[in-house]
């Protein structure tokens, strides 16, 4: 079992590693003035023939957007968890490890996303309401891929119905699946916004994964 964790640990090390590599390359390789008002997109020949490609689906970028809220949900849902057995155990040191893990993982979360607004990679293919916005790493690719494969963690060690643990399961799947590709085919990201999101959420969620739970 150790072996399995000290591989999961490096697993999670690499993707985060992969995930700093990556940002550098956006940041500095083959950037070029496409996108609107002649913002700066690093690695420009990909991001730019692959946006040239997809085109745009505003329709499908409202989806997502609102689709988006089910992962805040979510985290709510756990942050009322927590705060009931902290309530009702009258300590925090006595609420649940991975909750309290949990909680932590979020914070880091929303930490990175925090980061990422303040230090601009670079800007959206399209103008949002006629402004410039972030882009990089795609926010709503981190909260899905990040919030909703932990909540199925978190739902395997609580659950004991098999049949709604499969159930779930799948549609967690199916969830994460539609987020993540609706999101790219939408056109309000570039390739290199959803693949360092991807990066940074197997990575963090392997480490939450690694030290929380022995398997799922």
């Amino acid at each position: 079992m150790k072996k399995e964790k000290l591989k999961r640990l490096w697993l999670a090390l690499g993707f985060l590693v992969a995930f700093i590599l990556w940002t550098v390359l956006v940041k500095f390789v083959d950037v070029k003035p496409i996108g609107p008002k002649g913002s700066k997109v690093g690695l420009a020949a990909i991001n730019g023939f692959f946006s040239g490609v997809i085109g745009k689906n505003l329709t499908l970028y409202v989806i997502t957007d609102w689709l988006g809220l089910l992962p805040i949900a979510t985290v709510l849902c756990f942050a009322v968890l927590g705060l009931n057995q902290w309530i009702k155990r009258k300590s925090l040191f006595k609420v649940d490890r991975d909750l309290i893990t949990l909680g932590v993982f979020y914070i880091v979360v929303i930490a990175v996303y925090i980061l990422f607004e303040v230090i601009v990679i670079n800007y959206r293919p399209i103008l949002i309401n006629g402004y410039l916005e972030s882009s990089y790493p795609s926010s709503t690719t981190m909260l899905v891929t990040c919030v909703m494969p932990t909540a199925l963690m978190q739902v395997n060690s609580r659950v004991k119905n098999k049949h709604l643990k499969k159930f779930i399961l799948y549609f967690i799947i199916t969830f994460i699946a539609f987020m993540v590709i609706g999101r790219l085919v939408s056109g309000v990201h570039w390739l290199s916004d959803i693949i360092g999101g991807a990066l940074f959420s197997i990575g963090i969620v392997t480490l939450y994964h690694c030290f929380v739970f022995k398997g799922v």
